[in-house]
């Protein structure tokens, strides 16, 4: 595995990987509706666009197998993990520790002293083992679909 900066040749690879985690991992914490409004498939073309646009503002890391996208994940320059995927078929294999290490280390070399997120019930049992607090729990709207997630948050100085 290799994981490189972030160019906009990625962008439609990585928001595919969003979708198909979201329907296929996500299924195990929210419902099927709940998913179809997290992420429309009918916006993915918009989505690509609008993501190329944050992804190139952000600190984005892409993790490659092959040069096939098998993760990423990006941080605004206020320390906002904003984004954390991985691959449905190499979850569990320090993809995402790997990411989230670099984003950290970033957030440290900016003089942050904190990095926070806003996790998925999926999501938060692996940023609470990277020393994640929750700070609470939140319910989100999307397309008329109420979503639970969490807002957490790690110092990092």
């Amino acid at each position: 595995m290799k994981i490189i900066r972030y160019e906009d040749n990625d962008a439609k690879e990585m928001v595919s990987l969003f979708y198909d985690t979201i329907h296929s991992v996500s299924l195990r914490d929210y419902s099927q509706r709940a998913v179809d409004a997290w992420a429309p498939k009918d916006e993915k073309e918009s989505k690509i666009k609008s993501w190329k646009e944050t992804l190139n503002q952000n600190i984005t890391y892409v993790a490659k197998i092959d040069e096939e996208v098998v993760g990423f994940g990006d941080l605004t320059y206020s320390g906002y993990l904003d984004r954390l995927f991985v691959h449905k078929n190499y979850q569990r294999q320090g993809i995402a520790t790997a990411i989230v290490e670099l984003l950290e280390s970033e957030a440290m070399r900016l003089n942050l002293v904190a990095v926070h997120t806003e996790a998925s019930i999926t999501a938060k049992p692996f940023f609470e083992q990277r020393g994640y607090n929750v700070m609470c729990e939140q319910t989100v709207e999307r397309k008329g679909v109420h979503l639970i997630n969490y807002k957490m948050v790690k110092r990092v100085k």
